[in-house]
């Protein structure tokens, strides 16, 4: 309880909303996307819910708008292998992330790339 929670490319925002209950009303979580439509989702959702612990913020995983050493857990499912420069993503998640911090993540890997139509296609990624 109360700690400090970042989750990256938190698309419509499920994670948070899992996360909020675990950090409880004393921790906070912040939710990271690039794209308007996943934020108004997400912000949408936490003003239905009366979320007083989750904010979601505009950004990118490669440059995050979040203080340096903020979060004691950083979390991200399903994003890692779409990030193009994985490097400049886990120096991003280092810089974020409190000295002794948790990183969690989930991901998949098949060793191919992911196609540019399917990457610029947003309803594949929002249905």
């Amino acid at each position: 309880k109360g700690e400090k929670v970042v989750d990256i490319c938190s698309g419509t925002g499920f994670d948070c909303f899992v996360a909020a209950t675990q950090v409880g009303p004393s921790g906070q979580v912040v939710g990271i996307d690039m794209t308007e439509e996943m934020l108004a989702k997400s912000r949408a959702t936490a003003k239905a819910m009366d979320t007083g612990n989750v904010e979601f913020r505009e950004g990118l995983i490669e440059d995050m708008p979040v203080e340096d050493g903020w979060a004691d857990v950083v979390i991200s499912n399903g994003v890692i292998n779409l990030c193009a420069d994985k490097k400049q993503a886990f120096g991003e998640i280092m810089r974020v992330l409190r000295p002794g911090g948790t990183l969690q993540f989930a991901d998949i890997a098949n060793g191919k790339s992911v196609p540019a139509s399917a990457i610029a296609n947003i309803d594949l990624w929002t249905s």
